[in-house]
C-alpha cells in the first residue's frame, strides 16, 4: 500500500531514535554475526536481525549518510541524496535482503526485508532509492525476467546506479490501464513506439521506466497489451516535468515519438502485459506491509500532541480522526496480508490523509496561509486521492472484487 507522503521531513533527535554509538549488548555478543558493516548474515535470526538493523541506521543517521524518509515518491530534492544512501546500503550489505545473492542480494527472507522496513520506518530513514525501481521493476522482472534481463537489470537497481520510472497512466484514460493507447508496433528486430504516458513520477532522472504499451491492436482490451523495459535515453522519448501547486515537479508528462525499442525490450510474453502490470500493482498497494502500520502509528501520535492546543470543536475533530486511524491500523495489523484489503487500506489511508491534514490546517487559522512544511503537505495531500489508484477506482474495486456487487456500468 502507497502510505500519504508527509512532507515535512522529520528532524532526527537522540530521543526519537535512541541513538548511540555503542552496540546493545545482544549486538556485541553477535561479534562478526552482526557486524553492521559487512551486512547481516543469513545465520541470524529475526530478532537479532532486528537489533543489527536497528544499529546499522542508527549509524547511518549519526554520520549523515542516510536518506530522511520521503514517503511513497522520491522527492526531486533528495535524489541525490538517495542515491548515494542507495549505494550505501548495497555496499554494505543491506540492499535487496531477500534477492538472490547471484543477483547482488543477500539470500535472505521476506521476512527480514520486512524487519528492515519497518526498522527504517522507526528511524524516519528511507528504505530504498524508490519504490518503482527496488518494489515494481525489480519484482517484475525476477518473476518474469529472462535470465539475461535479471543479470543486466537487477544488481544495477541495487546498487543505484539505475533509476527507474513507471510508465502506465495516459491523458484521457485515467486509471483505466485497459484503456491505453500507446503502441508498440513490431519491425523486424525492434518495437516502434508512439503515444504519451503522463503522472510518471521521477521520468526527469530516470535510466529505465516499466511501460505499459498496445502490441495487438485488434485483440480484446487486456489481452493485447505488453509490458516493456524501456530505455529512457532512446532517441525520441520527450520528458516534460508538471509544476505542482506545491512549486515542485515530482510528476511528468512522457512522449512517444517513433521510439525504436529493441525487442529484447519486451518482459514476458508479447500480448501478456496484463498480468505483469497486475502483479506490479499488487506489489505497489501492497508493499508498506506492518511499516505502514508504524508510519500510521506515529501520526496518530502526533494528533493526539495536537489535541492539547485545540479548543473543545478541534479535540471533536481530532478525537474522530483519531479513531477512523485506530480502525484502519487494526485492520492492517490483522488483515494486512490479504491482497483484498489493499484497496481498502489504500482508500481509507488517503482519505485519511487528506481529513489530517485539512484539520491540522484549520487548528493553525491564518498562520496556515503562510508558507511553511504543515502549508506544503496540505497542498499535497489532494494528490494521494490520485496517486496509486484513484479513490474512486478503489472503492469500484472494493465493491466489485470484495463485496461482490455487479460490475459497474460502462459509459
Amino acid at each position: 500500500m502507497a502510505m500519504l507522503r508527509l512532507r515535512m521531513h522529520p528532524e532526527w533527535r537522540a530521543s526519537d531514535l535512541g541513538r548511540s554509538c555503542t552496540a546493545t549488548a545482544t549486538v556485541s555478543a553477535m561479534n562478526a554475526a552482526t557486524d553492521t558493516s559487512a551486512g547481516p548474515s543469513t545465520a541470524v535470526d529475526l530478532e537479532t536481525f532486528r537489533a543489527t538493523t536497528a544499529a546499522f541506521l542508527r549509524d547511518a543517521v549519526e554520520t549523515g549518510v542516510a536518506c530522511p524518509a520521503y514517503g511513497a515518491i522520491l522527492v526531486p530534492a533528495l535524489h541525490e541524496e538517495a542515491r548515494v544512501w542507495q549505494r550505501y546500503c548495497y555496499d554494505h550489505g543491506w540492499a535487496g535482503l531477500h534477492w538472490p545473492t547471484k543477483y547482488g542480494g543477500r539470500g535472505l527472507t521476506r521476512a527480514h526485508t520486512g524487519v528492515w522496513m519497518e526498522e527504517c520506518e522507526r528511524a524516519s530513514v528511507a528504505p530504498y532509492l524508490n519504490l518503482q525501481g527496488i518494489v515494481l521493476a525489480g519484482e517484475a522482472i525476477m518473476r518474469s525476467g529472462t535470465e539475461r534481463q535479471r543479470e543486466q537489470f537487477l544488481r544495477p537497481i541495487l546498487t543505484g546506479e539505475v533509476l527507474w520510472c513507471q510508465l502506465f497512466s495516459e491523458p484521457g484514460n485515467g486509471s483505466d490501464l485497459g484503456g491505453l493507447t500507446s503502441a508498440a508496433v513490431p519491425d523486424g528486430s525492434h518495437f516502434v513506439l508512439n503515444g504519451q504516458k503522463v503522472w510518471s513520477s521521477n521520468a526527469q532522472f530516470a535510466e529505465y521506466g516499466i511501460l505499459m504499451a498496445r502490441t495487438e491492436p485488434d485483440a480484446p482490451k487486456h489481452r493485447g497489451i505488453s509490458f516493456f523495459l524501456l530505455d529512457m535515453t532512446l532517441p525520441g522519448i520527450e520528458v516534460r516535468p508538471i509544476k505542482q501547486m506545491t512549486g515542485d515537479s515530482e510528476f511528468c508528462e512522457v512522449f512517444f515519438d517513433d521510439v525504436a525499442m529493441p525487442a529484447d525490450a519486451l518482459l514476458g510474453e508479447r500480448g501478456g502485459g496484463w498480468g505483469v502490470a497486475m502483479a506490479v500493482l499488487e506489489d505497489e498497494r501492497g508493499g508498506a506491509g506492518s511499516s505502514g502500520v508504524i508510519s500510521l502509528r506515529k501520526r496518530l501520535t502526533k494528533m493526539i500532541e495536537a489535541a492539547g492546543d485545540a479548543g473543545p470543536l478541534g479535540r471533536q475533530s481530532l478525537a474522530e480522526l483519531h479513531a477512523r486511524g485506530n480502525a484502519l491500523a487494526a485492520l492492517m495489523e490483522l488483515h494486512g496480508a490479504d491482497p483484498l484489503m489493499a484497496p481498502v487500506a489504500k482508500l481509507a489511508n488517503s482519505e485519511l490523509g487528506y481529513d489530517e491534514v485539512a484539520i491540522g490546517a484549520s487548528l493553525r487559522g491564518a498562520e496556515a496561509m503562510l508558507a511553511s512544511d504543515e502549508t506544503e503537505a496540505f497542498l499535497y495531500a489532494p494528490g494521494m486521492r490520485i496517486a496509486g489508484g484513484t479513490s474512486e477506482i478503489q472503492r469500484n474495486i472494493i465493491g466489485e472484487r470484495v463485496l461482490g456487487l455487479p460490475r459497474e456500468p460502462s459509459p
